[in-house]
């Protein structure tokens, strides 16, 4: 292998495909990049066996060749060289980097050891706007679970069926909704871990609004294409969680509130709750007055935001976490809130908007 490629192409290559490279596994090959220098390109892959990323830059070829080398050294030289033409040598298991005065050898790992991304048939396949891509992650993926133990809400759920694509994210305490038209003929309902859609979400950073992402999907495996970036993973097993019946069809309080009033009040409040034992705010909801409050063994605090009310008065108390997140991805300017009574679910809604649904479970306040 011999090659030469521009330091700001590869640097930005290896940022992204080692997204895919775990520090962790017991492997030692699968913490190298496998490159692979073809026909005027050089194309990088990383891959933890759940989630594979290969990116493709434009190199001169001089010799052909396949080789893995360390990600994290390789990665941390390049990204520190100056930005010039770098070159790159393969001689039995070295591999020489050189750009301008500086100078690196790394043993490599023999190519054939590196595990083949799975193959993904592209016929079942859908394209989606990459930055309504981007927002639907964004305002779903935060209340995907943490908990190992029930794998299949460490995912996301993703159906399309009549034109119609949902995804959703449960984690025992709450359940984001998001709903997008899309012209497709397909119907799948499959889970896409968490961690491969916030890789994906780094990837499209800002994307232009007329560009799109394709999707392929299988039984197994989901395949996104992003410009010369693919990226492949695995899909969680398991049935999902009936999450449509979960969402209550009869309220007694309705708010209408700005959605930023109510996040800077949640967040100031919140700075004292942190210092109580259970980290739940109070909502009192009266007339014309939203207020929030918190009692803890140092101090209360509490804040007030003007709203419109439909219905009944009402005490209820919630973990401001679980607000925060929401409030800070919901684009409206304005949401709405129902509740039917202080020990059942709250749904939050933006004005105007159909599409988004998030559903968070109440906490006990003291005298309810």
């Amino acid at each position: 292998m011999k090659l030469i490629c521009k330091q700001s192409d590869l640097a930005n290559a290896l940022n992204i495909v080692q997204k895919a490279i775990s520090s962790k596994t017991t492997l030692p090959i699968l913490t190298g990049v496998l490159l692979e220098a073809r026909n005027g390109t050089l194309k990088l892959t990383g891959n933890d066996l759940s989630i594979g990323i290969e990116k493709s830059i434009e190199a001169n070829t001089i010799e052909e060749g396949i080789t893995v080398v360390s990600s994290r050294i390789f990665g941390d030289f390049v990204r520190k060289l100056p930005n010039s033409d770098v070159e790159i040598i393969m001689e039995d298991n070295k591999l020489s980097i050189q750009c301008m005065k500086s100078h690196i050898d790394l043993v490599t790992y023999d190519a054939i050891e590196y595990p083949e991304l799975p193959k993904v048939d592209e016929s079942n396949a859908f394209s989606i706007n990459k930055q309504l891509f981007k927002n639907m992650i964004r305002q779903t993926i935060f209340a995907t679970s943490q908990d190992e133990t029930r794998p299949i809400l460490t995912g996301s759920y993703f159906e399309i069926a009549n034109q119609e694509m949902t995804m959703v994210a449960i984690d025992g305490f709450r359940v984001a909704i998001r709903k997008a038209q899309l012209n497709t003929p397909i119907e799948t309902k499959i889970v896409i871990p968490a961690k491969t859609l916030s890789e994906i979400n780094k990837i499209l950073g800002s994307s232009d609004d007329n560009e799109h992402i394709n999707i392929f999907v299988t039984d197994k495996n989901i395949l996104f294409k992003i410009d010369d970036i693919k990226i492949v993973s695995r899909l969680l097993e398991g049935e999902y969680v009936k999450y449509s019946q979960m969402i209550p069809n009869e309220f007694k309080t309705t708010i209408e509130i700005n959605t930023a009033d109510l996040l800077n009040g949640i967040e100031r409040v919140s700075l004292l709750a942190k210092e109580g034992k259970n980290n739940s705010i109070k909502l009192s909801i009266k007339d014309n007055t939203l207020e929030i409050s918190s009692i803890v063994e140092i101090g209360m605090a509490n804040d007030e935001i003007p709203l419109k009310l439909e219905g009944n008065t009402l005490d209820i108390g919630f973990n401001p976490k679980y607000l925060i997140d929401v409030l800070k991805v919901i684009d409206s300017e304005v949401i709405y809130m129902e509740f039917l009574a202080n020990i059942s679910p709250c749904i939050i809604k933006p004005q105007n908007n159909d599409n988004y649904t998030y559903l968070v479970l109440p906490v006990r306040i003291p005298n309810n």
